[in-house]
């Protein structure tokens, strides 16, 4: 039911956005006209992502971040609600021996970071005693009604109703605050509702992951810096990235190019191609030991594959006209490599880079469970180890910004070195 809550408030966002923009804005600024052209499949240059839109995008993940985490850096009423936190109470029917008696349990619900202990109650008249207890938010509790009962369940007690209404069993009744389950053995069970924000050991508010952010550029993480640790990763994908191109790219030209390479390798990268880097880690073990070649071996293979198919796609999809017309005006097989074939395949093996490169990125956390002293992904997993939430979110958002950086960077790089790139 949260998800869907969530879903549609980001829908709504989007929509909501989407209008405002593009209605309202968009009339009230003065119009480019030279920028406007016809959009073609295959033109990305008639396509430039809306700067507004990438900014309430990004806002908009913040705000559904900070709203089911309770965030202090969002007002009280834009919360989801909260899990319940305070005083309640319910009182249970036990049924011994033909007689029934009540009894009042008084429930302390408190924040998981806090100890409390249950309040003191009066025990009350009759063979039912009122009890109390004490449970952290977004746990539940046993109440054993029968330790200071004066009939237990081995005289044959039995909670038979909870606030009047009757209750068998593994059943489950609704109260003020939450619900009590009466176990299989006839012990109730209270659960305080929990409301529709998530808990801090799954996902802490955004001002929790910067503190910690703060204090591990203070600190470092496990005797080394983050910076030591995010430039471990960044050797290790680079490194990794550049043999897989460095062979992947002439192994993807040769088999754009010959029938007898294409019929030779083509197996070999068709059937290595849909293997999960992942699959490989015991072999590279096994193969190259856990040091950093083995590492360094695992982002290759990832990257291999994506560019050898890259640069073939880029090969093969040159237009022929245009090597006609090469041969036409008398040119050589080399100078068609270098003047037709390279310049015409390179946006497809730009393309096939940037992706080669987000699935390094995304290696890399597995490349570095393995014996490794540094690294964000080896930051990662030991945090996942102790629930260390905060960290694992941090070393998430270093991960996925230093990637979108270099991705910014190749197209950058792209626009320079293929400016004819969607221009036929």
């Amino acid at each position: 039911m949260t998800g869907i809550f969530i879903l549609a408030i980001y829908i709504g966002i989007f929509v909501g956005a989407f209008f405002i923009v593009t209605k309202v804005i968009a009339k009230a600024t003065v119009k480019d006209y030279t920028s406007l052209k016809t959009v073609t499949f295959g033109d990305e240059s008639a396509v430039r992502p809306n700067r507004w839109a990438g900014i309430i995008s990004i806002l908009t993940l913040f705000f559904i971040w900070g709203m089911f985490t309770g965030s202090a850096l969002l007002p009280k009423f834009l919360h989801a609600p909260a899990p319940y936190a305070g005083t309640t109470e319910f009182t249970y029917t036990v049924e011994a021996n033909g007689e029934r008696d009540d009894a009042t349990v008084t429930v302390i619900v408190h924040p998981r970071e806090e100890e409390t202990d249950p309040l003191e109650v009066e025990p009350g008249d009759g063979f039912a005693k009122n009890d109390s207890i004490a449970i952290a938010q977004w746990r539940s509790g046993l109440v054993r009604v029968d330790k200071n009962d004066e009939i237990s369940k081995k005289d044959g007690a039995e909670v038979v109703a909870i606030n009047g209404k009757p209750i068998e069993r593994g059943q489950k009744v609704k109260i003020d605050n939450g619900t009590v389950t009466l176990s299989d053995k006839g012990t109730p069970n209270f659960a305080p509702y929990k409301g529709w924000q998530m808990e801090p050991l799954y996902l802490p508010a955004p001002e929790v992951v910067w503190k910690r952010t703060l204090k591990v550029l203070s600190e470092g993480f496990r005797n080394f810096t983050l910076w030591e640790h995010l430039g471990y990763s960044l050797f290790r994908v680079i490194a990794g990235f550049l043999l897989g191109a460095l062979v992947g790219i002439p192994l993807g030209y040769a088999m754009g190019l010959s029938n007898w390479f294409r019929g030779w390798f083509d197996p070999i990268v068709e059937f290595m191609r849909p293997v999960p880097p992942l699959a490989l880690i015991p072999l590279v073990i096994i193969w190259f030991g856990i040091g950093e070649v083995g590492k360094i071996i695992l982002l290759f293979l990832a990257a291999l594959w994506i560019m050898a198919i890259a640069a073939r796609s880029g090969v093969s999809g040159v237009n022929i006209s245009k090597v006609h017309a090469a041969y036409s005006l008398g040119a050589s097989k080399w100078q068609i490599m270098r003047y037709v074939i390279i310049p015409n395949s390179l946006p497809e093996i730009f393309t096939g880079a940037r992706v080669a490169m987000g699935v390094c990125w995304g290696t890399v956390v597995a490349a570095e469970l393995v014996a490794a002293e540094q690294g964000a992904g080896m930051m990662i997993m030991v945090a996942s180890r102790f629930q260390n939430t905060d960290i694992v979110i941090l070393g998430i958002i270093l991960i996925g910004v230093i990637g979108f950086g270099i991705d910014m960077l190749m197209r950058m790089a792209e626009r320079y070195l293929v400016p004819w790139k969607g221009k036929g």
